[in-house]
């Protein structure tokens, strides 16, 4: 057998610096993203977020490391949205949750309806839940540095 077959799928979110609403225009940026992800031959399945944050659930091929891929996301879409006055650029780091195939559809709808979820939870509130269902532990003191 002289393939490599793999099924990645991540779940990637990204927050603006200081989590400010620097976002003026998301649908555009979830647009732009999409295609930096098509040029890099990322499969992305969905996009959402909010003013403040990006969400991106992504197939990736085998060679490609999610650390890679979100790189390349946020340095993209922020030489992208350095022509916004306001753009201060992305928060250092990224969360990245992987997806099982059988939680796809979920995990899509949950991105696809960003603006609905933030009317009852924070940015904080949503990525915390996220650390704690993923047995990620968080350090306060290690997330101020």
């Amino acid at each position: 057998m002289g393939h490599t077959y793999s099924s990645t799928l991540f779940h990637v979110i990204f927050s603006t610096k200081e989590r400010r609403a620097a976002i003026k225009e998301p649908a555009k940026l979830w647009a732009y993203v999409a295609g930096v992800a098509r040029n890099l031959q990322y499969e992305a399945l969905a996009i959402g977020g909010t003013e403040n944050h990006l969400h991106v659930l992504l197939r990736l091929p085998a060679h490609v490391p999610v650390a890679e891929a979100a790189q390349k996301l946020k340095s993209n879409s922020s030489r992208w949205l350095r022509g916004e006055n306001s753009w201060l650029g992305w928060q250092e780091g990224y969360g990245a949750f992987s997806v099982s195939p059988s939680n796809l559809d979920g995990v899509r709808h949950y991105i696809q309806n960003q603006p609905e979820h933030h009317r009852r939870h924070s940015f904080e509130e949503e990525f915390l839940a996220l650390l704690a269902k993923s047995g990620v532990t968080f350090n306060k003191a290690e997330a101020s540095e």
